[in-house]
């Protein structure tokens, strides 16, 4: 996932994907054009409820489970300043998260958790 990629720079992407203007996209989908433009330029925070946003995703043509979904799904969760779902249902990495949150704070922590950290995260 490119880090600087936001929500509805993924959108758009995704929409211009499936070769559709703005109102093209939001007339098949019965969705509000000024709503979504707000969303794609950041101007409006992405939907928070899991059914909306599988509802875009499949509009967007985003396959369940595949790396698109969760981006769009974790960029969505990251954007609201809340932690995606997949790293707090692994216990371990849950629990490993006030280690990460130091260390990007430019805490010292000890090279061993920190890479213990890591190893939870790709486990992830």
């Amino acid at each position: 996932m490119d880090a600087k990629l936001t929500f509805g720079e993924f959108f758009k992407e995704k929409r211009i994907s499936l070769r559709k203007t703005l109102r093209q996209f939001c007339a098949e989908n019965k969705l509000d054009p000024g709503n979504i433009s707000r969303l794609e330029r950041g101007l409006m925070q992405p939907p928070q409820g899991s059914d909306k946003l599988e509802e875009y995703a499949r509009f967007l043509g985003i396959k369940k489970g595949s790396d698109d979904w969760y981006t769009f799904f974790d960029l969505a969760r990251i954007e609201a300043g809340r932690i995606p779902e997949a790293l707090l249902k692994n216990e371990s990495v849950a629990a490993s998260l006030p280690i990460l949150f130091r260390t990007l704070r430019g805490q010292k922590i000890s090279e061993k958790k920190l890479e213990k950290l890591v190893e939870l995260i790709k486990k992830a």
